[in-house]
């Protein structure tokens, strides 16, 4: 596999792991975001504002070629505004300001625009009907992405966890749990686990090898809120003081055979690797 120049926009922590891993792939790599202060050493920080498109323009100017554009941006507001801006409007406002073509676009998108609410398994070819704006609008972005005129393919993540995102670690360690009826599934995907599926795609398309336009990108092992509060009230030896309906997202369970069998393994398959990982981090 020979060099190539990637551009991973909107490089926060999923898009500064990939570049990371990139980086010791020999490739060249780019991170576009409004403060590239943070971006890790190795990285070509651009700073930009995806909304401006003069000012990316001018950002961009200088970025000749372009052989994998990674669009992994994050709305900077949980709002209608704020998702338009992120998921649509930033990515025509990249499109038009590279000055070249990238050979493959990959769109960082999330499980959320599945609506199904009955425990029932989804994967790729399930229907997405969302019901939120959240969902409309990604949902929205994704079609974009793969009615361009060039290759794309939409990576839809599940609930990211890892280093720093430790709400669900708190909260246990606060003595609170989710009940175990009404029975609700949860999804997760380790940051790691979302940068290496990234590298392992880019990988196949860089060797010419064909790829779809779509994958679920999720752990092996979806359970429910119970399930996992109640393992790591045990595991971090908290005492259960009170149970909490959680107000997240619907009940599924997001399958991610597309990607194992594309070749892809997991570094954390279920959460009992990943979160022990992080508890040991944390006691430490």
């Amino acid at each position: 596999m020979q060099q190539a120049t990637i551009l991973i926009v909107g490089c926060g922590d999923v898009g500064s792991t990939l570049g990371q891993m990139l980086l010791n792939q020999g490739h060249k790599v780019f991170g576009l975001r409004r403060n590239i202060n943070q971006l890790p050493q190795g990285i070509q920080g651009i700073s930009a504002d995806l909304t401006n498109l003069e000012s990316l323009k001018a950002a961009l100017a200088d970025l000749d070629e372009c052989h994998i554009l990674v669009y992994a941006a994050a709305a900077s507001s949980h709002d209608e505004a704020g998702y338009e801006a992120a998921y649509v409007t930033g990515v025509q406002n990249t499109l038009q300001a590279l000055p070249s073509k990238p050979k493959h676009l990959f769109f960082t998108s999330s499980s959320g625009v599945y609506h199904q609410n009955d425990s029932e398994w989804v994967d790729e070819s399930s229907p997405c009907e969302p019901k939120s704006f959240s969902g409309k609008i990604m949902l929205k972005g994704e079609q974009q992405v793969l009615s361009a005129d060039i290759p794309g393919t939409v990576v839809r993540f599940s609930g990211i966890y890892g280093p720093g995102r430790n709400h669900l670690i708190n909260r246990v360690m606060r003595g609170d749990i989710a009940p175990a009826k009404p029975e609700h599934y949860s999804n997760r995907i380790h940051r790691d686990d979302c940068a290496g599926v990234l590298s392992f795609l880019i990988s196949k398309v860089l060797n010419s090898e064909a790829i779809d336009p779509c994958y679920l990108a999720s752990d092996s092992n979806p359970v429910t809120m119970h399930e996992i509060t109640t393992w790591m009230a045990t595991t971090i030896n908290s005492q259960i003081t009170s149970e909490t309906v959680s107000r997240r997202a619907g009940s599924k369970r997001c399958s991610n055979n597309k990607l194992i069998k594309a070749g892809y393994t997991f570094k954390y398959p279920s959460y009992t690797e990943g979160y022990s990982d992080l508890l040991d981090l944390d006691q430490k």
